[in-house]
């Protein structure tokens, strides 16, 4: 471990050098790519329009965190494989994998098989109480405002 780590500051170390030539090398601009603006701008307007369109549908907070009880089973299955598959996961366990090796390779196996566990632990209980996250349980389990003090320097 202490190897890995003197080698990644050698690396860094040596970084400015390795990079000097392309940093002082020709520039050359590039051509100002049309289609990929219009798609991002696409994207975030109905994003805008989708976000816009449900807050006027959202009269509870049942209605925002569970969509007043509409949602199928696939459907909350389909938004679980959701974050599951997102960017930052794939990019985050790819990352342990490559700094840790094979014990990246478990915190990753034991993150997928963990999560569910916790989910069926917690989930009959968050529905018993009424409540939407974790935060909300432990908030009136531990009598209101205990845990916002932490967060909130100011209470």
């Amino acid at each position: 471990m202490i190897g890995r780590i003197l080698s990644a500051l050698a690396l860094m170390a040596m970084a400015p050098a390795l990079w000097a030539d392309a940093l002082t090398g020709d520039v050359q601009r590039q051509a100002v790519n049309t289609p990929a603006i219009v798609m991002f701008l696409a994207f975030v307007g109905g994003t805008l329009c989708i976000t816009y369109w449900a807050s006027k549908r959202s009269k509870s907070t049942s209605d925002f965190y569970t969509a007043g009880g509409g949602i199928t089973g696939f459907q909350n299955g389909l938004a679980i494989a959701g974050d599951y598959m997102s960017a930052a996961s794939f990019l985050g366990i790819s990352a342990l994998v490559f700094t840790s090796g094979y014990d990246g390779l478990i915190y990753s196996i034991g993150f997928l098989v963990g999560w569910p566990v916790i989910l069926f632990l917690i989930a009959e209980r968050l529905r018993n109480l009424g409540k939407y996250t974790f935060a909300d349980v432990a908030s009136y389990r531990l009598k209101q405002k205990a845990p916002c003090r932490p967060a909130a320097r100011w209470l």
